[in-house]
């Protein structure tokens, strides 16, 4: 089964898996790679979160503790890169747990993972809008001392990132690639831009003794040990996220091979320059307590107080803070289109309410990208009433994903080591012929182009998933003791809701129209080259 074209090859990929092209392929790898670190802006977010590996675990533990997540988030992604080999679609962890698991419980499993991935970047979308408007609520405050914050000036500023976020994935959506590349390229300035002038301008430096050697309990936990799980979770706040690439995968030309490349590399890229990041802010760190309780620092900022510190210029670091700034729009923006296009795939799938309506007429799924807007604006809502409970919402995102990682990487796992995945041949006749029509479509498993081969793979696969369940435990942890209602994790509780929400939906209703993946397309082999013009455009070809 030989195609003429890139665009053919990438339309029988997705065919052979089910699925008909819909949605224009406009990225390639060097535009997927900025729109997948646009998503994890590491060292961006390490800046925005790093005081929770300080308080739990101090400088030593933040070092330490932010190497122990890059390798571990690696394998994660390298594992997740392999089964978006496999079958680069955008519905990602739901499609690929429907391939892996057993007959009996295919369909429940899927269905309840699609919950968990959607949720989880929701949550994403709204926690950008949120630290976007707080950053600016906290730059006023540095430039203006009799300012006073109030809740709902952070909402409005969320609401106004959002509506950015909306502007740029429909009016400007033809050329999001070309921002996407643009992004990258200040992502990868910025982090010099940044760096060099607090480190060559800051008046006193932290010793290497301090930085590499002292630990901290802060938050009172009964071990030092237990104190440096907890504080992992900020740089995994940090870290987490490419599977971004995936879900824009059916817009991706060559996804089979460029978006795992992409995540790869985006894991690699932005943990490096990341760690870099974290060692130099701790090196002109002098005072945390200071920068913890400095009008910057009590509204969640501390960097802009360390920042001005080092540069001795309100200007100065309202310059660089606008890096930062730029950066979470620019994730908005990304977590925006990864949302809307797991809405659209579900909805194809006939996992939502109201799924017929969803299927799109343009070339963007614009109504999934309306409903993902609308309901991240409905959640900015609830933080004028209590930024307590709106945490708790937008704490489902390590939850949630994390939860879908280690459900997809686990069922990669069994099946590997039980011999279901035949090896990749290197033509389009060795994809997965997977849908629901086969009764046994395990027996069709094939590896895809990116796979680490033998026992290597299955050791990177026990670590992703042994990794992922650290995380998952922890990330319900508070940060401190005691707990009160006001420093209380709920994410428990919200991950919780959402997985009884699933199978409730799923038993009341769901189980009726909901059968896993859809099968669009039902390609036989050597069916293509047979193919008159018009049914290559019925696929979505383009001849």
């Amino acid at each position: 089964m030989q195609a003429q074209t890139q665009e053919e090859r990438d339309t029988l990929v997705l065919a052979k898996l089910g699925k008909k092209s819909v949605l224009r392929r406009r990225f390639d790898f060097l535009s997927i790679l900025g729109f997948a670190c646009t998503i994890l802006v590491t060292w961006e977010g390490s800046l925005i979160l790093f005081t929770t590996g300080l308080t739990n675990g101090g400088s030593a533990g933040l070092v330490f503790g932010y190497l122990f997540v890059w390798i571990g988030t690696i394998a994660v992604f390298t594992t997740m890169a392999e089964m978006a080999s496999m079958a680069p679609t955008s519905g990602g962890q739901y499609h690929w747990v429907s391939m892996l698991a057993p007959p009996s419980c295919r369909v429940f499993l899927s269905y309840i993972t699609s919950w968990l991935v959607i949720c989880g970047w929701q949550a994403i979308l709204s926690g950008s809008g949120y630290l976007g408007g707080n950053q600016v609520v906290a730059l006023i405050a540095l430039n203006n001392p009799d300012y006073v914050p109030e809740l709902w000036h952070g909402t409005l500023l969320f609401w106004g990132f959002i509506l950015i976020a909306v502007f740029i994935n429909t009016v400007t959506s033809r050329v999001l690639p070309q921002i996407e590349v643009a992004v990258l390229v200040l992502h990868v300035v910025g982090f010099f831009a940044f760096m060099i002038p607090i480190v060559h301008l800051a008046p006193e430096k932290a010793s290497s003794h301090d930085v590499f050697t002292q630990f901290s309990n802060g938050g009172g936990w009964s071990s030092q040990g237990l104190s440096f799980f907890v504080g992992l979770i900020g740089s995994v706040f940090a870290m987490f996220g490419c599977d971004s690439a995936v879900h824009m995968a059916e817009e991706t030309r060559n996804a089979e091979v460029v978006v795992p490349w992409c995540m790869v590399s985006a894991t690699l890229l932005n943990g490096a320059i990341g760690w870099g990041m974290v060692i130099a802010v701790l090196f002109v760190t002098v005072d945390i307590t200071a920068a913890l309780e400095s009008p910057t620092g009590s509204l969640g900022f501390p960097i802009i107080d360390i920042t001005y510190s080092a540069l001795g210029s309100k200007a100065g670091t309202s310059v660089l803070t606008a890096i930062l700034l730029f950066m979470t729009a620019a994730g908005a923006i990304s977590a925006m289109a990864t949302s809307s296009r797991l809405i659209w795939a579900l909805a194809r799938d006939r996992g939502l309410p109201g799924w017929r309506l969803l299927q799109p007429k343009t070339a963007i799924p614009t109504l999934a990208i309306i409903i993902t807007s609308l309901v991240a604006i409905l959640v900015g809502l609830i933080n004028i009433g209590s930024a307590t409970a709106f945490n708790a919402v937008i704490s489902l995102s390590v939850s949630s994903l994390y939860a879908s990682y280690i459900i997809t990487e686990t069922l990669l796992l069994y099946r590997r080591c039980t011999g279901f995945i035949h090896p990749h041949q290197g033509h389009l006749s060795s994809l997965p012929n997977n849908n629901n029509n086969n009764n046994n479509p395990t027996n069709n498993l094939t590896w895809g182009p990116f796979h680490l081969p033998g026992i290597f793979g299955i050791a990177v696969n026990i670590f992703a998933v042994a990794f992922g369940l650290i995380i998952f435990f922890f990330s319900f942890w508070p940060v401190a003791t005691p707990v009160e209602p006001a420093t209380m994790n709920y994410s428990i509780v919200m991950t919780a809701a959402v997985v009884v929400f699933a199978v409730v939906y799923y038993v009341v209703y769901a189980r009726r129209i909901y059968a896993g993946p859809v099968v669009e397309v039902v390609l036989e082999e050597a069916a293509v080259d047979e193919m008159a013009p018009k049914e290559k455009v019925d696929l979505g070809m383009g001849v």
